[in-house]
């Protein structure tokens, strides 16, 4: 429990957080600090901590592309809802069932709307029940797989392993973090900001256990960022911003493992051969803000003709001159994704965008930052506003 409760310490860490921003703003006048998380998981504890709190007024938490779900380009819940009404079973996560897209079939605008009207898509935790599942009929299926790093392996060890039954078909959606991590920052560093501008990176744990801390040393040898891989409770990330502000102030940029306890310098070298026996990599879009270089994979030929649900049903892919901007009217999750702006910056926010509601990506997942500000209660000056008029 020392990692979340523990007030001595977490105070003692403050004090530290402050000290060396002080310290900072001596040293070079105005300036501004923003640290950027890429797991939704981070931002959980961020908001629900209220981590952002206790920080200085000139350190400012911002939250990255870190939820596979908010990410998911809304052509694949189109394929994936057309093969549903089309007589096709199809396996998703609870996440991915509620998942909008932009152009709905009349009413239809999720996998959700999709099985009330009838079709046939069923919930799973994992793809290995929903290879269980499949084995016991003959209906054409197909599993939605989406995900990071971190659940990678488990997709790659059933493909490899010929455990996936003929009728089963995999939608592959694994999309890669350190590419997209980079291409966030290049955006945020980019701004034109009066000061100057400082930024740290908080790496996310759960990936860096697949991939270990090696894939984040681009931000610090090339970018000269500060990054620590981190834990989830909040001394964790306590921990970690002090860190992050310690190599500021010493002129250093390092990649340091906080997340000790689960995270190696090379991570699990037995899945990285293994996704790499069955995956390449290539260009993938990404939901809002297009293709980002080398962020996605692709099943390796050898795999490639017997389990992807694209080419078995004969459905071109997304490329760069076929994706369209796939975010709804209004909705502000590129930005809010990018770290160019907080939730409460969107007008749908807690409006026409709820999490029982969800209008855009950002709030339907658990680790969306629009479903974690709502559901956590963080809410904007004008809703609070609305909220006091209408009480």
């Amino acid at each position: 429990m020392i990692f979340r409760e523990n007030t001595e310490l977490a105070l003692r860490l403050k004090e530290l957080i402050h000290k060396f921003t002080e310290d900072l703003k001596a040293r070079y006048g105005k300036i501004a600090i923003r640290i950027m998380n890429f797991c939704g998981t981070h931002e959980w504890t961020t908001t629900h901590y209220g981590l952002r709190t206790l920080m200085p007024r000139d350190v400012e938490l911002v939250a990255g592309p870190g939820c596979p779900v908010c990410i998911t380009p809304a052509y694949y819940i189109d394929v994936a809802i057309k093969l549903a009404l089309d007589g096709v079973k199809v396996y998703t996560y609870g996440d991915t069932y509620r998942l909008p897209t932009v152009r709905p079939k009349g009413a239809i605008r999720s996998l959700a709307d999709a099985k009330a009207a009838g079709a046939d898509v069923t919930l799973v935790y994992s793809f290995l029940e929903a290879a269980r599942d499949a084995s016991k009929h003959s209906k054409d299926s197909v599993f939605v797989g989406i995900g990071f790093e971190t659940i990678a392996p488990a997709y790659a060890e059933l493909i490899m392993q010929r455990k996936v039954p003929e009728n089963l078909k995999f939608l592959n959606i694994i999309r890669l973090t350190p590419p997209a991590a980079v291409y966030s920052i290049n955006v945020v560093k980019n701004e034109v900001l009066e000061g100057k501008l400082l930024i740290g990176v908080i790496a996310p744990g759960h990936v860096s256990t697949i991939t270990g801390a090696k894939a984040w040393s681009v931000l610090a040898d090339e970018y000269k960022m500060p990054t620590v891989i981190s834990g989830f409770e909040p001394i964790d990330v306590l921990m970690s911003i002090t860190e992050i502000l310690r190599q500021f102030r010493k002129g250093e940029a390092k990649i340091v493992i906080q997340y000790k306890r689960a995270v190696t310098w090379d991570g699990n070298v037995k899945a990285q051969k293994l996704m790499n026996t069955v995956f390449s990599t290539v260009d993938a879009a990404w939901r809002g803000i297009g293709y980002i270089p080398k962020s996605g994979y692709r099943l390796r030929d050898n795999y490639y003709d017997k389990y992807d649900a694209l080419n078995y049903f004969g459905i071109p892919d997304l490329t760069p001159e076929t994706w369209k901007y796939d975010l709804p009217p209004g909705c502000r999750c590129a930005d809010v994704i990018l770290g160019k702006a907080k939730p409460t910056d969107c007008k749908l926010f807690m409006k026409k965008c709820r999490p029982d509601s969800p209008w855009g990506p950002c709030m339907v997942s658990l680790e969306g930052s629009c479903s974690i500000w709502a559901r956590c209660g963080v809410i904007s000056e004008e809703v609070l506003q609305d909220l006091e008029f209408t009480s």
